[in-house]
């Protein structure tokens, strides 16, 4: 009962979606391949960035249905009510974004051509098609042929996405848009990114040519690309594509890359590539906005790969770290600018882009961003039993701020704190971990340079911690039967989030005493003879720096004359 009202409450109130507000602000995605990975593990990120997305962890059980049984569908972005599909006869646990098969998805939304968002008389929205497709599919390639299927029989309601679809063996990139008013679908390719390589997208359509497939062979393990029977042809009918179908790119047509695409999302994507690859400063200028045009279809001529070969390994520590960077070292490092203000916070409140004396400015849109909802590392293992293999590395708020903590997939139940319900963005709640986290970043903010040390230096214990723990688990359950395995899992995980959740709670507390008032407080230990002993304080100011600043702006407005200082 607690579960099916959790789900009712999830799909049949008026949920506030990831991309109510522009799509260039919203998630990251970075992909994994098992070649590229430390472990030989498959991994997907995902950050669903919404200002107004409240971070929680979702839960559906395996169930039976009887035939004949439907299915209500909800836009993930309304909560309207959409129609009904037919359900299948069983559906598969379901833990956030990863199911008990190991199966992963992952979205960014980059809308593309703005004439082919509404289709009237569609049923299946993004959200919807991925959680339906979390809970009947069993590999990646059954999941992309549920959603590609269920899209042309319902219709597609949403604008352009790309889809990360990943399981234990093989990671692939979905991309898809609708056909518009006046023809029911969408068009799409999905390509398996080669082993021993790595991807990425965020809010930017990244697929340009590929092989045409006049038929899919979804049984064919050799198989690496999926394409919509008329992904070429509708474009052509459309006027939007002249010459020959080798030549034909799937996101310069559907999607093709301006300023915001390049600047507050492409530029994600490269530094990503960057922090896994030399030579990544050939695409500097592009991923800043740059974009040159020297093509018979006007697309862009600079773009950067869809994939690349990292120089090392990926591990899963280093998946969580890459979802935290804000430019850290390049020349739009944000907190390097009189933005950053005395602390050097890489962070710019909203809105996205600004004007002074009409004239257009913009903040960076770095992948660690403040307004995230969740993020995720799911981790996919092929060599481990299922019921222990997949584990959805699961945090909620901004990535910079927050830990990672590891949610097996086949669980089934969640964390109490994280749990849907616990809290709404405009209804607090004491014990729900979303606030604890933010009530710790917030904070951070205020003085970034001085508190964010102390916030990565306990973030990292702790996911080191957990990392060592999930080793040490894998050797004492991988012989474990099913339900005894099961069982295991779920203790450990409900455990450890709501353990989590009381020890930030008791972190907040502790900086707050720490570093209220612009002050920076020690305890002392208390002198023989004395009751107490105040605390150490030091009052470190805003810094020579943003004191020469003030000073070259205020000239001597706060210059001192007098003879006593206090």
């Amino acid at each position: 009962m607690v579960i099916m009202n959790r789900l009712k409450l999830f799909f049949a109130i008026v949920l506030i979606s990831v991309f109510q507000i522009s799509s260039v602000e919203a998630c990251t995605n970075f992909l994994i391949t098992k070649g590229a990975s430390t472990d030989g593990s498959t991994m997907i990120s995902y950050a669903a960035d919404s200002h107004v997305l409240y971070g929680e962890l979702y839960y559906w059980a395996a169930k039976k249905y009887k035939e004949g049984t439907m299915l209500d569908i909800y836009d993930w972005d309304s909560g309207k009510f959409l129609g009904k599909i037919k359900q299948v006869r069983q559906t598969y646990n379901v833990t956030g974004n990863m199911n008990e098969w190991q199966v992963a998805i992952g979205e960014t939304t980059y809308g593309g051509r703005k004439e082919l968002k509404s289709q009237k008389g569609a049923i299946m929205d993004y959200g919807s098609l991925i959680y339906i497709a979390l809970q009947r599919s069993k590999t990646a390639r059954e999941a992309i042929k549920i959603i590609t299927d269920l899209m042309a029989e319902y219709g597609y309601y949403s604008s352009g996405e790309s889809f990360s679809v990943s399981d234990a063996n093989e990671v692939w990139i979905l991309e898809l848009i609708g056909k518009g008013e006046g023809e029911k679908g969408a068009i799409w390719v999905a390509r398996l990114v080669p082993d021993g390589y790595v991807c990425a997208h965020a809010n930017q359509a990244r697929i340009t040519t590929f092989e045409y497939q006049k038929e899919n062979k979804w049984d064919d393990p050799k198989a690496n690309t999926f394409t919509a029977p008329d992904v070429i042809s509708f474009a052509k009918g459309k006027g939007w594509f002249k010459g020959k179908d080798k030549d034909f790119s799937f996101s310069d047509t559907y999607a093709p890359v301006d300023f915001g695409g390049a600047r507050f999302c492409e530029i994600r994507v490269w530094a990503f590539f960057n922090a896994v690859v030399g030579g990544m400063d050939k695409h500097w200028e592009y991923a800043k906005g740059h974009i040159k045009h020297n093509d018979p279809n006007e697309y862009a001529s600079n773009r950067m790969p869809l994939w690349i070969k990292p120089d090392k390994k990926v591990s899963n520590h280093d998946m969580m770290n890459f979802m935290r960077d804000h430019l850290e070292g390049t020349e739009l490092d944000m907190r390097n600018d009189i933005g950053a203000g005395p602390f050097e916070c890489p962070y710019r409140w909203r809105g996205l882009t600004w004007k002074v004396d009409d004239v257009m400015y913009c903040n960076e849109r770095a992948t660690a961003t403040q307004q995230t909802g969740f993020s995720f590392v799911a981790q996919s293992r092929s060599w481990l039993p299922r019921q222990i293999g997949g584990i959805l590395w699961f945090s909620v708020d901004d990535a910079a701020s927050t830990v990672y903590f590891p949610m097996y997939s086949a669980a089934n139940k969640v964390p109490e704190t994280f749990a849907v319900g616990n809290g709404a963005m405009m209804e607090w709640s004491d014990n729900a971990a979303f606030w604890a986290f933010n009530q710790v970043s917030n904070l951070t903010y205020t003085r970034y340079n001085y508190i964010h040390p102390e916030v990565a230096e306990k973030q990292n214990k702790l996911e080191t911690l957990y990392i060592s723990q999930i080793a040490e688990n894998d050797k004492n359950w991988k012989e474990l039967k099913f339900k005894k395995a099961i069982k295991a899992i779920t203790n450990y995980s409900v455990t450890t989030g709501d353990d989590l959740t009381s020890e930030w709670k008791d972190f907040y507390k502790y900086l707050f005493l720490k570093y209220m008032d612009g002050n920076i407080k020690e305890s002392q230990e208390i002198t023989e003879g004395y009751k107490y002993k105040p605390a150490k304080v030091d009052q470190p100011g805003y810094g020579e720096k943003w004191y020469k600043k003030i000073i070259k702006e205020t000239g001597d407005q706060f210059k001192y004359i007098g003879k006593d200082s206090h």
